[in-house]
């Protein structure tokens, strides 16, 4: 009974939480049709989604003791806001049509989709992972790869889902699709929150019962929290850098009718690196070593393109065009390894108790990230080199995404040596 109950108390509802949340990467699929509904830029529209981010990792930093004492209020407010976050969007989106340029509709989305959906986001993200590491004590970072991999695949199986819905509602079809998704969203959420359960034989650590903070827990490693802190960060930033410019850089290659293909297949290698990045993880004496195997991987990736100019080649040389696909490739499933292994990580370190508002402090690198990663990686596209049509009515500027790649190397680089000299291979490994 108790093999059945781990999967029906945690795995599932932890999938139905993580792939109804995970959607929030869908954004790039009807951000043009959300701007050009509502009378304005698809530059201005495109906060939102930022904000989403943002929110999700300070809701989860300031949430995570809420989280820690009960995952079904968490599990709760999550299901919560981030349908009303959606349902709220849909409804501001249909306000924008009717009232064009008006900056009410425009501030109700940052409101509904960046900051509603963005608690919803957080908590929903946190609320089932400790609970898996109970349920799967000898494979946490498996139980964890799972539900992360259902956030990175949410975007998989949502995308096509939306552009039909997109395409099937006709006219106003972009509110529309938000507010039937929020009814379907809603229902997923709330049936995860009634199943999410811990083990009945788990007893929190005496020291949480006497109230004891997750940040006293992390002043017993301050140096090593600080240098996962900064690795996931990095991580992140480099991750959203490149996966922002994804589309036009596969445009670039000469690969511009095989984009939206591409992007699905990076998106299941994103979700692949959450499932088998952890995994792998699990088998290894040291889980940090899976870090430092993330960290190589994507320096010998991203230096293969820079000494081969792959970009700027714009796919004359197919060996080159290659290089840059695996590039691709290896950034996105690094950068879902980098999230699924944080708590497991977490909890080799400082143990069991407060994890769970131990990560959602961690989580405050992924808020950060979301401002910095898209807008630093847009800044260098935009200022240096110069945009030129393609031929197929593209505007590409293959130096300006290339030059993006000697900022992710180096970042990679101090990556790499924070996880050998800030968090070292000393854990402490306790249930």
């Amino acid at each position: 009974m108790k093999v059945q109950n781990k999967w029906i108390r945690a795995a599932i509802p932890a999938l139905l939480l993580h792939c109804s949340i995970g959607t929030v990467y869908c954004w790039s699929i009807f951000s043009q049709e959300i701007a050009d509904y509502i009378g304005f830029s698809k530059s201005a529209t495109e906060w939102a989604f930022s904000f989403a981010i943002f929110f999700l990792g300070m809701s989860a930093a300031f949430l995570g003791n809420v989280v820690e004492k009960d995952i079904h209020r968490s599990s709760l407010i999550a299901a919560i806001c981030f349908a009303a976050g959606m349902a709220g969007t849909g409804f501001f989106i249909w306000y924008g049509g009717a009232h064009k340029g008006s900056i009410v509709s425009l501030l109700g989305i940052y409101v509904c989709y960046g900051f509603i959906m963005g608690v919803g986001l957080g908590t929903g993200y946190l609320s089932p992972v400790k609970t898996l590491m109970l349920w799967f004590q000898d494979r946490k970072g498996l139980a964890t790869g799972l539900a992360v991999a259902g956030f990175g695949a949410a975007k998989a199986i949502a995308s096509p889902i939306m552009q039909a819905m997109l395409t099937s509602l006709g006219n106003g079809g972009i509110y529309k699709m938000f507010l039937i998704l929020a009814c379907v969203y809603f229902l997923m959420m709330f049936l995860g929150h009634l199943l999410l359960a811990k083990p009945a034989d788990w007893h929190e650590p005496a020291s949480q019962e006497k109230g004891a903070k997750a940040l006293d827990v992390i002043k017993s490693k301050p140096v090593v929290f600080v240098g996962i802190w900064l690795m996931f960060y990095l991580n992140i930033t480099c991750g959203l850098a490149l996966i922002s410019q994804e589309k036009m850089i596969i445009k670039c290659i000469g690969l511009a009718g095989m984009a939206g293909v591409l992007s699905s297949v990076t998106a299941v290698f994103n979700a692949g690196g959450r499932l088998g990045f952890s995994a792998w993880a699990d088998t290894m004496k040291d889980r940090n070593t899976v870090y430092k195997i993330i960290f190589i991987l994507s320096i010998a990736a991203t230096a293969l393109v820079i000494l081969t100019q792959g970009i700027t080649d714009r796919g004359q040389n197919t060996f080159f065009m290659v290089l840059v696909l695996i590039l691709l490739f290896v950034v996105n499933a690094g950068y879902g390894g980098g999230f699924s292994n944080v708590p497991t990580l977490l909890s080799d370190h400082y143990g069991m108790q407060n994890i769970s508002a131990i990560h959602g402090i961690t989580l405050s690198a992924w808020a950060i990230a979301g401002l910095t990663g898209n807008q630093v990686a847009t800044f260098i596209v935009n200022h240096v080199g110069s945009f030129t049509d393609d031929g197929h009515g593209n505007m590409i500027n293959p130096t300006g995404y290339q030059s993006v790649l000697y900022l992710t190397v180096t970042l990679y680089i101090v990556s790499l040596l924070i996880s050998f000299f800030m968090v070292g291979g000393d854990r402490k490994s306790v249930v």
